[in-house]
């Protein structure tokens, strides 16, 4: 299955100088958050894929003009194709607003997961906005916006998802971390921008 993740920037390779390719050779697509709601409905009308999605922090106006044709899996555990995806958006709250959460908010959200999750056997996908602690995050105390969430790693490290895909962190940020890594046997990518992503279901 080819996945396409996509999360923060509009990449002009997908709007505006459109490139057929990208969009219609996926079989799914993966919104991480923090993009123009006629974005996702452009990426869902032009390719032959799923546009699944959860909020970012920057989300507020999803709730006036939602994605048109687009899933989404905010709270919620989605089964696409015996593809198991979990979705919680937002950030570590630095503000008033929604779609921002303290870490213990984030561990009450899972918590009320946590019967669905088990019916399910577990997950394959974990989809947020925000990153892990210490999974390509801000070091920097100051930048609680740029925080990861431990209760993320909590999740990974009790259920070894395949994949968790993020977004969030910019690439002009000054943050040096690569967009793919492992968290324990998780493959951890940054979906800034756009990620193409080859899943084998047989591994």
């Amino acid at each position: 299955m080819k996945i396409l993740a996509i999360a923060d920037k509009e990449d002009t390779r997908i709007w505006d100088r459109y490139k057929p390719e990208i969009l219609r050779e996926a079989d799914l697509i993966l919104s991480a958050g923090d993009l123009d709601p006629h974005y996702l409905s452009y990426c869902v009308t032009y390719s032959n894929a799923p546009v699944l999605y959860i909020h970012g922090n920057h989300d507020e106006k999803y709730d006036q003009t939602p994605p048109e044709g687009c899933i989404c899996i905010e709270d919620d555990l989605v089964i696409y194709q015996g593809l198991r995806i979990l979705g919680l958006g937002g950030s570590m709250r630095y503000r008033r607003g929604t779609h921002q959460y303290t870490e213990k908010q984030m561990q009450w959200r899972i918590r009320r997961l946590w019967l669905k999750i088990r019916s399910c056997g577990g997950f394959d996908i974990l989809l947020t906005h925000a990153p892990a602690a210490g999974f390509h995050d801000s070091p920097d105390p100051a930048d609680i916006c740029h925080h990861g969430f431990e209760a993320f790693n909590e999740l990974i490290r009790k259920y070894q998802p395949k994949y968790h895909i993020h977004g969030h962190i910019h690439d002009n940020y000054g943050i040096k971390a690569p967009q793919i890594s492992t968290n324990m046997q998780t493959t951890v990518i940054n979906a800034y921008r756009f990620f193409q992503l080859d899943h084998d279901d047989t591994k």
